[in-house]
């Protein structure tokens, strides 16, 4: 049996992107994240989440991920690992800390769930931008967004990776809100 899934990005997110385009502050990155999740909302196509990822020292755009659970049918298409998947498929390696830049930034829309804890852990990235909070996205949503260590932020930092919080929370939370006020799938 021969099963194949290709996750894939939306046609729009180029429109979001812009080339050449420069992310130099978290303020700019986290932008970015948000403006991805606010697009997924508008175009009806998934989960009201954000994520990309960018080379530390330079600010340059490696990856971004939307929220692809709902179109893709596939429980794990979360922005944060579409993000992560496809900055792996650039950088060329497992681990992006063993790829050409000195560190990786992901900048996600809300905080990771569960699932993508583990993921920023497992890829190698440097710093962690985080906008909405994890009550925010249960409270706003009503999604489910697994049981977390309880120490989580000190457990990521442990392991290497700078965690950052509340960047453009605002912003991120009205995502949230337009996926909830628009009759958005709890899944």
């Amino acid at each position: 049996m021969e099963n194949q899934l290709c996750i894939n990005l939306p046609p729009w997110v180029a429109d979001e992107i812009g080339p050449d385009r420069a992310y130099p502050s978290d303020s700019d990155k986290m932008g970015l994240a948000v403006r991805l999740a606010a697009a997924n909302v508008r175009h009806g196509l998934g989960g009201p989440f954000g994520a990309a990822v960018f080379e530390e020292d330079t600010g340059r755009l490696v990856a971004v991920g939307v929220n692809r659970v709902l179109e893709h049918r596939c429980s794990t298409a979360h922005a944060e690992v579409v993000a992560l998947m496809l900055a792996h498929a650039t950088v060329g390696h497992h681990r992006l800390d063993a790829g050409p830049a000195a560190g990786y930034v992901l900048a996600t829309s809300a905080q990771p769930c569960a699932m993508c804890y583990g993921a920023v852990g497992w890829a190698g990235i440097s710093r962690l931008i985080i906008g909405a909070r994890r009550e925010d996205v249960q409270s706003i949503t009503g999604f489910d967004e697994g049981p977390l260590h309880p120490d989580w932020k000190n457990e990521l930092e442990r392991r290497g990776t700078a965690v950052v919080t509340d960047v453009l929370r605002e912003a991120a939370c009205d995502a949230l809100r337009a996926y909830h006020d628009g009759g958005g799938a709890v899944y």
